[in-house]
């Protein structure tokens, strides 16, 4: 059964959801200083399938079932993939250019959509990825003597979580949110539990907190997203992520006395701008497409 569409209910939700990854993002970098990044995923994985199976409890072989395991799979690798590259990039550069490289995403979305949901890719959508693009190029200035190949991860990142949002939408709107937690935190788990003999350092007393307050974090994260993802499109609510932004530069100014740079700023601002500009374009066609 369908899910009813709430869009407003739904943007709200992405707001908190976006607010709630970049304090996982501030937690896992600081972890990241000290463990490897392939434990600190696991944790936080980890963490997901403990907290979702405590709640249902008796109900999780239920919850498990779906009619769609080859979507739920593909989901939970390109989340798992997504959670691996940007948290890879956190010891080479800092939380806001991380997190303004991975915000092409929602433009990103709008051409995946288009690609493979069948929706419309009319030319301000084209304009819209271009210019998006262009405002990575300004963060990342190749050849300017700044540019540094890890920067690349967080763009694959927002790629990786294009595509998780794309099959979360697809899969959210006949199936309950837990369904999507509990493959993604199997997937996750097991995923990098298998390179832990080779990476893995016995965790402090003073560190157990952080790694505890990363699982529930991005558990929270996760239920919000696929929540707002299952009752409003994706087109919709995507532009909204940009509020991480904002927070992951206040985080990391606050935390690790980061400071973005003047091109910095102003390739975040072309790629805001850029999201803006296609919802934009979206709700007035669909305004349009809605009058008598």
């Amino acid at each position: 059964m369908q899910n009813a569409q709430n869009p407003a209910r739904g943007i709200l939700l992405m707001i908190l959801a976006i607010s709630a990854f970049t304090l996982l993002d501030a937690s896992a970098k600081g972890l990241i200083q000290r463990y490897s990044a392939p434990q600190v995923v696991w944790v936080r994985f980890l963490g997901q399938l403990l907290i979702v199976a405590l709640i249902l409890r008796a109900r999780t072989p239920a919850m498990m079932r779906t009619q769609y395991p080859r979507l739920h799979l593909m989901r939970a690798f390109f989340q798992v993939t997504t959670a691996a590259l940007f948290f890879s990039s956190l010891n080479h550069i800092g939380l806001a250019e991380a997190t303004a490289l991975t915000d092409t995403s929602p433009v990103l979305v709008t051409l995946g959509a288009a690609l493979f949901l069948g929706e419309r890719l009319g030319p301000r959508r084209l304009i819209g990825i271009g210019v998006a693009l262009t405002g990575a190029v300004i963060i990342l200035r190749p050849g300017a003597g700044v540019f540094t190949w890890w920067a690349l991860l967080p763009l694959a990142a927002a790629v990786s979580f294009a595509a998780n949002s794309i099959l979360t939408r697809r899969i959210g709107q006949y199936e309950p949110v837990w369904t999507a937690m509990l493959w993604g935190g199997l997937f996750g788990t097991v995923a990098f539990g298998l390179a832990l003999p080779a990476v893995w350092k016995p965790i402090e007393m003073a560190d157990l907190p952080l790694f505890v307050f990363v699982g529930m974090i991005g558990t929270l994260g996760q239920v919000l997203m696929i929540r707002s993802l299952s009752i409003a499109e994706a087109g919709l609510v995507a532009p909204f992520s940009y509020i991480g932004v904002v927070l992951a530069t206040l985080w990391g100014a606050l935390f690790f006395n980061e400071y973005p740079d003047f091109w910095t700023v102003v390739g975040t601002i072309v790629i805001v701008c850029a999201g803006l500009y296609v919802w934009h374009r979206e709700t007035r066609h669909r305004a349009g497409s809605a009058a008598p």
